[in-house]
């Protein structure tokens, strides 16, 4: 066996995806996703790349099936034991609605009314006690859930993340009388301010506790059996990867697991070409991802919310998401508008051009009439569909009411569905303080590449960034992961009286528990770094303010002075006569795993001498209303030093590519294809 065969397996929404580096060769997989058991699609991906698990060094696994168990409401019946008073802080929230401009809505609770129960006990945000813990009420509400049929318990108590010692008792008291592991301290998942935040993160941990640990020990036992000796290793939402055995206990930490491995694979790729400034735009069947990457560094955020009123209150690599995919449902509404999304034909029964029985016309529709997509050799399709039937339904469904002729309606599908990803990439980009225009696009995902330079072109960005294989970078992503633990205390004192020998014990005890958890897992490195910053406000504000921190021991000058240079940079604006708070700190310890090879994810000994040499042949395509004939290239045969002239299609197994009349391409050594958009004034 060798250190150099790592395995990468990703389940998305439509396709699992699989990339295994073996030295200096690699073996890819897409096969259907089984949503009924993920792990069906993930040994069928295993089987399709014909990999000898008992040659794999590291198999490392993004997975959705915590994500999509929340958003589907497929989740273990939990309980949770709360402080007196307040066992409703689940439902009461924050004064939002589920429609800002709207007085209706419904809003389910993670955990029901019923099964959340009180104890006696007390302590106040200085993490005094107020009211001893009583342990017979504990106990007493400990067996009531367990006779409601229980599989996971939550103990959540007012200000333990000032004072976690009546958690922890408690948390000793009902481990010995529950009988499984799915036990949750809130104050042990996340040590931060803020009730109603901090229990539903505990209550999301609770509820897919027992869900994802036994389909990672099913999958763990499968992969075993074909010989794999090590640990499976899982990606977590923080862009990092903790192993099986471990995965449960922090469950809350697999939500959005599928999406940041492309954004850590993005920004590895980005690093390698150049390129450390990225704007991402993972799209898929069902939904768009976008996220923004600085200096090769993903943004990580304690703020993500899963749907209304689900904040999860773990680091996780901050993504986007709009629903808008390739199998999204284009229709006309009663008022005559083009709508294009949310919904979604998914993967079954998937766009029209997928031949498995779908009617209603999609984004992947519009693709393939325009010309886009060759109906010869499209991935999905189960049984070919015919331009002439594409343009029928195109013509009923959407032209008919807006008095547009087929390919009219298609190029109308496109432009709503350009219009809105651009839109979501503009407010992801302007509300992290970020211009478009300073970042280069980096498109992936089954049909991010299809849309990439128009989208560019709306939002003036110079640049767009192709990985080598765009339809398996979440796969890939997983293969350049690194070990990854993250760590958050609140403090939330104004910095003229914080404890500062209480936050230099803190910082340091971040990172002794983060070096040894990183070292306790049986993966190779090449070193451990440590990241620490301070979320601070100004007294009376309400937002944060991320401030990067280079010693674990500042001075309260260097923190007063670090934080009114970030505020001033960040707002042009001094507030010299308004106090500090430092709300809190927060610790990444990351496991630098060693860098694998990516020149390899194009097989050299495919590639042609010439760039006419890898072109198949030429095919009408419609851009902006006009047709041109337009040269198809395969990506595999193009020769590493290729430069090309939109208009131009590019095919390869897991995407195609779409090059806009007037925009030029070059390749770079990792086979990346870097694409020099023109932007008319």
């Amino acid at each position: 066996m060798s250190q150099n065969t790592i395995l990468g397996v990703d389940v998305g929404g439509t396709f699992t995806d699989l990339v295994l580096l073996e030295g200096q060769t690699v073996r890819l997989a897409k096969v259907p996703t089984t949503p009924q058991d993920q792990s069906i699609g993930v040994l069928s991906a295993i089987d399709t790349a014909g990999a000898d698990l008992g040659e794999v060094a590291l198999i490392i696994h993004g997975t959705t099936a915590t994500t999509n168990a929340l958003l589907e409401r497929r989740l273990a019946k939990t309980g949770l034991i709360t402080t007196a008073g307040f066992r409703d802080i689940l439902e009461l929230g924050r004064r939002t609605r589920p429609n800002a401009y709207g007085m209706t809505g419904t809003f389910e609770p993670v955990i029901p009314r019923n099964l959340r129960l009180e104890v006696p006990e007390r302590m106040d945000a200085q993490g005094r006690i107020v009211t001893p813990l009583d342990e017979t009420a504990l106990k007493a509400a400990t067996e009531a859930i367990l006779a409601e049929g229980c599989e996971a318990v939550i103990i959540h108590f007012l200000h333990a993340y000032a004072n976690p010692a009546h958690e922890r008792r408690a948390g000793e008291i009902v481990r010995a009388i529950w009988p499984n592991a799915y036990v949750t301290l809130g104050s042990e998942l996340i040590s931060e301010s803020r009730e109603f935040e901090r229990g539903v993160t505990a209550a999301v941990n609770g509820a897919v506790q027992p869900l994802i640990d036994r389909y990672v020990q099913n999958l763990s036992a499968a992969i075993a059996s074909r010989g794999y000796a090590q640990d499976l290793l899982v990606m977590n939402g923080n862009g990092g990867m903790v192993s099986a055995p471990n995965v449960a206990r922090e469950a809350a930490k697999t939500v959005m697991s599928g999406p940041a491995s492309g954004v850590m694979a993005a920004s590895f790729v980005g690093r390698r070409a150049g390129q450390p400034n990225l704007l991402t735009y993972d799209m898929g069947g069902t939904s768009t991802d976008v996220a923004l990457i600085r200096d090769a560094r993903p943004g990580v955020s304690n703020e993500i919310e899963i749907e209304y009123a689900m904040p999860v209150h773990v680091p996780m690599v901050d993504v986007r998401t709009v629903g808008a995919g390739g199998g999204s449902i284009a229709s006309v509404d009663a008022a005559g508008l083009l709508k294009v999304g949310p919904e979604s034909a998914g993967a079954s029964p998937g766009p029209i051009c997928f031949g498995r029985g779908g009617t209603q016309v999609t984004i992947s529709d519009a693709n393939m009439l325009l010309g886009r997509l060759n109906p010869e050799a499209l991935n999905a399709v189960d049984a070919k569909v015919s331009l002439d039937s594409l343009a029928d339904a195109f013509k009923t469904q959407i032209g008919d009411a807006l008095g547009l002729s087929a390919t009219d309606a298609a190029t109308a599908v496109l432009t709503v569905a350009n219009t809105k990803m651009a839109g979501a990439i503009r407010m992801v980009s302007i509300s992290l303080g970020a211009d478009p225009r300073d970042f280069a696009l980096f498109a992936f995902g089954g049909a991010g590449p299809l849309h990439a330079s128009a989208l560019a072109k709306e939002l003036s960005i110079p640049k767009v960034l192709i990985p080598a294989r765009p339809g398996l970078t979440n796969a890939l992503g997983c293969v350049v992961a690194d070990l990854r633990h993250d760590f958050v205390q609140t403090f939330n004192q104004p910095l003229d009286t914080l404890d500062l020998t209480a936050l230099h014990t803190a910082a340091h005890d971040h990172i002794t528990r983060g070096t040894k958890a990183v070292e306790a897992e049986n993966v190779t490195l090449d070193r451990i770094d440590i990241a620490q910053s301070l979320d601070m406000q100004f007294q009376g504000q309400t937002h944060v303010l991320r401030v990067p921190l280079e010693t674990p021991e500042p001075t309260r000058d260097t923190l007063r002075e670090l934080f009114e240079r970030h505020y001033f940079d960040r707002f042009q604006v001094e507030l010299a006569d308004i106090k500090p708070v430092l709300v809190n700190l927060n610790t990444s310890v990351i496991g630098v795993r060693p860098e694998p090879d990516l020149s390899v994810l194009i097989d050299a000994k495919g590639r042609r001498d010439s760039i006419h040499a890898a072109q198949t042949s030429t095919r009408d395509v419609q851009f902006n209303g006009e047709i041109h004939k337009t040269p198809i290239y395969v990506r595999d045969d193009l020769p590493a030093d290729a430069a090309l002239q939109g208009p131009a299609i590019v095919e390869q197994f897991d995407t195609t590519i779409v090059i806009e009349p007037g925009d030029s391409v070059t390749t770079d050594p990792d086979g990346n294809m870097i694409i020099e958009v023109r932007h008319d004034d």
